[in-house]
């Protein structure tokens, strides 16, 4: 049986040097469970450093990598797309761990994750509609402006979280000093409690890790007066919620 004509007239579609470098860089790194460092790359695509290590710094900046001991592995931005496509960026963390928190707190409950240099609600449970438009359409917000921002961003890599720092817009320099005052507790306990960063409210968060490492947070969101006036018991409770998701990342 004969192709159609506009078939066998199509031209097969040309490869592109470095979108194939990129999708190598990204599957080598896919494929590390403890990240990749940069020369085992150039190995794995027969390229001298020089010449990766360019596309590996915007792929960093981008979200699609995250560096960590200058060691290399997958970023939050593949896990996205997954979730824009229907697929679950987090695994450690389901959609009833987080209708669970919203039972026992009354409050609007998020997923986030960071890509790039902005925050991204990619669950949520709330009865509150303006929440649920910044989750069903993946609106970026400001990770610097929210206390689920600041335990990703306490989770960066020190060069990562000093760019970011520099690049924050004039009106968001203030928040700078005291995010940098949060910190070692923030380090210290995986926890952010009302950090009053947001016009549009607050909230407590907790981090998710997998791994050892942080890649989302689950956070409760309100008005500032009503997370300061409940802020322990709120944190009492992400505690017990992810004691529990901490124990199914450990089984897997």
């Amino acid at each position: 049986m004969g192709q159609p004509d506009d078939a066998a007239g199509a031209r097969a579609r040309a490869r592109h040097r470095t979108v194939d470098r990129i999708a190598s860089i990204l599957e080598c790194a896919a494929r590390s469970r403890d990240g990749v460092t940069l020369s085992a790359i150039a190995k794995e695509l027969a390229a001298p450093v020089s010449s990766i290590q360019s596309l590996v710094n915007g792929l960093v900046s981008a979200g699609y990598l995250d560096e960590h001991d200058r060691r290399y592995s997958l970023g939050s931005a593949p896990y996205l797309l997954n979730r824009l496509a229907g697929r679950q960026p987090v695994a450690a963390v389901t959609h009833t761990d987080l209708e669970q928190i919203h039972h026992r707190t009354g409050l609007t409950t998020v997923l986030s994750i960071a890509v790039g240099p902005n925050i991204f609600y990619v669950d949520y449970c709330s009865s509150d509609p303006r929440f649920a438009y910044l989750a069903e359409n993946y609106v970026r917000r400001s990770l610097i402006r929210t206390s689920g921002g600041w335990i990703l961003l306490a989770g960066m890599e020190k060069r990562d979280l000093w760019a970011y720092i520099r690049n924050l817009p004039e009106d968001e320099q203030p928040l700078a000093d005291r995010f940098f005052a949060a910190l070692p507790e923030i380090e210290q306990t995986g926890i952010c409690a009302s950090p009053n960063a947001s016009e549009q409210g607050d909230g407590v968060s907790i981090a998710v890790r997998e791994n050892g490492r942080i890649v989302a947070t689950v956070g409760v969101i309100a008005p500032h007066a009503v997370i300061t006036q409940d802020r322990d018991r709120l944190v009492d409770i992400l505690k017990q919620g992810a004691q529990g998701w901490s124990e199914r990342d450990i089984e897997r």
